[in-house]
């Protein structure tokens, strides 16, 4: 599995829309466009990801996690909760964004065994949300 770097490749991914949400976050998955071909058989268009590559991205913006430590904390679930699905998803890009705030009260630290095991549980729930939407033709 390879992480998104470019702020394109992030933009690309969320602007193809959602596909599961929990109260907490949000997963974007890719959805190649459909090749336009030109007469001589060649693309209009580049496409940003390489066909059959599982990519993933963490999103976590200041405004819902105001400290690096919480959002590295949630980066590195994320990461890690897709290496444990990584066989039931489909090898194509995925955004995962944090879309809400862990509460500052019951959450006291920054980083914290329990703050880690709400935000695998989760994110396992949204992975799995994912799966049941699925329509296998």
């Amino acid at each position: 599995m390879e992480r998104l770097k470019q702020w394109s490749e992030f933009q690309a991914v969320m602007s193809a829309g959602t596909v599961a949400r929990t109260p907490h976050f949000v997963l974007h998955q890719w959805q190649p466009p459909v090749k336009a071909s030109t007469g001589s058989g060649f693309e209009e268009t580049p496409t940003l990801f390489v066909d059959g590559v599982l990519m993933m991205g963490a999103l976590t913006p200041k405004r819902w996690a105001k400290r690096a430590v919480t959002r590295n904390l949630i980066r590195r679930q994320v990461h890690a909760i897709a290496h444990e699905v990584e066989k039931g998803l489909t090898q194509t890009a995925y955004v995962v964004r944090l879309r809400a705030t862990f509460s500052p009260q019951k959450f006291v630290s920054a980083s914290s065994d329990v703050l880690k095991q709400v935000v695998r549980q989760e994110l396992k729930q949204l992975f799995a949300c994912m799966n049941q939407n699925k329509v296998t033709p």
